[in-house]
């Protein structure tokens, strides 16, 4: 249940349904030469559409913004600040809850440490203002580095890189710019810098040159399958009463 494309009416009968929702949290951010600034977002956002084909839930709009710093000066990149990023968790989960809604999954296609840690503090937030919810955040890109372990060729692949390119090259084949060469960035250990594209002039941190669209099919159907299993282990933690 797509809930930016639902009536008031269809969203009232998707309650007797389920108290479930996905809430698809991404970027706006650089991503190589090649990929699209949405990326992030549109492999969050696919992956919840997909759980809720085999699963009644309900399918919040996804957030397309985020708290990006290592690609701060890389051009495209619109960062939020971490306050901002958490206060849209709680004021949306805690919107949702005011509907009926009790179990919140958190699935952010950006996977910046700054980024995961505001959400996760957000979470436990509000696990505990309100005792009548549960929540899980759980990062999309990990799922998929997990899951993908057998079928991606390429070592610390992360940003830009195998996993990425695959996963838009099927979902979105349009979007996809070419290529581009493989590149790790060199931040120079334990040292804040400015200027941070120095460090990382292409924006990839893998091999994108090994990315296919076949690859891509399989790594968001494995994510899913992941994403379906969390759901059903939070769902039974709501059944059961556990806190």
């Amino acid at each position: 249940m797509i809930i930016e494309e639902m009536t008031m009416p269809e969203f009232e009968a998707g309650l007797e349904r389920t108290r479930t929702v996905l809430l698809p949290f991404g970027s706006v951010e650089e991503h190589g030469p090649h990929l699209p600034l949405s990326t992030d977002t549109l492999e969050a956002y696919e992956v919840c559409k997909k759980a809720a084909l085999l699963l009644p839930l309900f399918v919040a709009p996804p957030i397309h913004y985020g708290n990006c710093r290592s690609t701060s000066c890389h051009p495209g990149t619109i960062s939020i600040s971490t306050g901002t990023l958490k206060g849209l968790f709680i004021d949306i989960v805690t919107s949702l809850r005011s509907h009926g809604l009790r179990c919140f999954v958190a699935l952010t296609g950006h996977a910046g440490g700054a980024h995961r840690m505001a959400l996760q503090e957000a979470g436990e937030e509000l696990l505990v203002r309100f005792d009548d919810i549960h929540i899980a955040v759980v990062s999309e890109y990990d799922l998929a580095k997990d899951e993908g372990r057998g079928l991606i060729e390429t070592d610390g692949d992360s940003h830009a890189g195998e996993i990425e390119t695959s996963r838009i090259l099927h979902s979105h084949p349009q979007l996809v710019k070419g290529s581009a060469p493989r590149e790790f960035p060199s931040f120079p250990p334990g040292i804040l810098v400015r200027n941070k594209r120095m460090y990382w002039p292409g924006g990839v941190w893998g091999d994108p040159g090994k990315a296919t669209a076949a690859k891509g099919a399989r790594l968001e159907e494995l994510v899913t399958g992941r994403l379906i299993a969390l759901v059903q282990q939070l769902e039974g933690m709501c059944s059961r009463g556990e806190r």
